[in-house]
């Protein structure tokens, strides 16, 4: 059953003249002044979010992107800061990519912001999916399977420095501690200073691909699952939640819902009618695909789409998605209170284990419409799932 409503913001800053036959992606470029402002951006939209009772707002670490579109380098440093400005929600990573960090610098930073904030910080790791960002800090991304080997023996030495009170590590990309003399004695186990206040460390990961050994991965760590970023549809949305139920059920839990430990993530507008939130956001919606589009995250598109997306003339008439498919799919929620409550409504009949959506907005939305439809959505779409939940005071995790 639903009961927590969270919200995504990546990081992008106000922009003119989005959509399809907008500015391209790769010619935009914001002053350093008004790239700033995502964060005064995530600080008004995280002041709304606690005072209408949602539960977890999530932002993304990006790097070096003067286009605007996620312009969040550290989060724990953001997350710490929003926590002394807000009163109840809690402040989620996602995600830290893990790659582009030493992993036991994202558990000291982390476990700091676990005691500086009683526990508001909610931790998340990823792989990343920019060339630009992983490659510059110096670590694999073109080579997948490289990836995937450093980022999994990265989050077995931070659980190993969250969960152990000392210990090593001695694998292929980490010797930890390097067998070195110290203070009179060899070197052969370390501790992470502080460790998190609140153990175990609630874990959270993107499932984009929903391989067997990612879910195998996340089900053996106990982290659990964002779905979201045109995942959250039709059968894909379906299969990956059945592939993930099936790895719990391999780690253990033979009882687990279809559904549980699964956070569902769309975008939503709500309006007088579909009609008419159809044609407020349909612009929103290009950008966001522009965007995210080239850079695989998308589903169905095809080579010569991806490269006709990135062309203002011919993007238009390049056959590619439009908000409408995308209402039809299930994956952008558009309209009226009472459709959106229906279309959740079925969701959770769907999936009797899910109690967590991500109701946010694409890149491109300006503030204020995000703070807008946020407080429209709290008034009259979350009463109708959180009867046991009082808007204003943080729910039960």
């Amino acid at each position: 059953m639903i009961t927590k409503f969270d919200s995504l913001y990546a990081g992008h800053v106000d922009m003119e003249n989005t959509g399809y036959a907008g500015t391209a992606v790769n010619d935009r470029s914001f002053s350093d002044e008004h790239l700033a402002t995502a964060l005064d951006k995530a600080t008004n939209i995280a002041q709304v979010l606690d005072r209408n009772g949602y539960d977890t707002f999530w932002m993304a670490e990006h790097h070096f992107q003067p286009e605007g579109y996620e312009c969040i380098p550290n989060l724990l440093l953001l997350n710490v800061h929003l926590a002394h400005l807000t009163k109840n929600i809690k402040l989620g990573c996602a995600f830290n990519i893990a790659p582009m960090w030493h992993p036991l610098r994202l558990a000291e930073d982390f476990a700091t912001a676990d005691i500086l904030t009683g526990g508001r910080v909610i931790f998340g790791i990823g792989r990343g999916y920019h060339t630009r960002e992983v490659e510059t800090f110096g670590q694999p991304l073109l080579d997948q399977a490289a990836n995937r080997d450093l980022f999994e023996e990265q989050a077995e030495i931070i659980f190993k420095s969250f969960n152990e009170r000392s210990f090593s590590h001695h694998g292929k990309y980490y010797d930890i501690p390097p067998n070195v003399p110290y203070r009179g004695y060899q070197l052969e186990e370390i501790t992470l200073v502080p460790r998190p206040k609140n153990l175990p460390v609630e874990c959270w990961q993107p499932i984009q691909g929903g391989t067997t050994r990612a879910l195998d991965f996340m089900a053996k760590h106990g982290i659990k699952g964002i779905i979201g970023g045109g995942v959250a549809e039709g059968g894909a949305m379906d299969g990956i939640m059945v592939a993930y139920q099936d790895a719990l059920v391999r780690a253990g839990r033979p009882d687990a819902k279809l559904g549980e430990d699964i956070s569902l993530g769309f975008h939503f507008y709500l309006a007088e009618s579909q009609e008419e939130a159809i044609k407020a956001a349909a612009s929103y919606y290009e950008e966001n695909l522009k965007m995210f589009g080239p850079l695989r995250l998308t589903r169905g598109l095809s080579e010569q789409q991806i490269l006709d997306i990135s062309d203002p003339k011919k993007a238009p008439s390049a056959g590619l998605p439009t908000l409408e498919d995308a209402v039809k799919a299930g994956s952008f929620l558009c309209g009226t209170p009472e459709q959106i409550i229906e279309t959740l409504k079925r969701t959770e009949e769907r999936y009797p284990g899910l109690e967590r959506v991500g109701m946010s907005h694409p890149v491109g939305t300006p503030e204020n419409v995000i703070l807008e439809q946020l407080e429209w959505l709290a008034r009259d779409v979350m009463p109708a799932f959180q009867a046991k939940v009082t808007a204003g005071t943080p729910a039960d995790n």
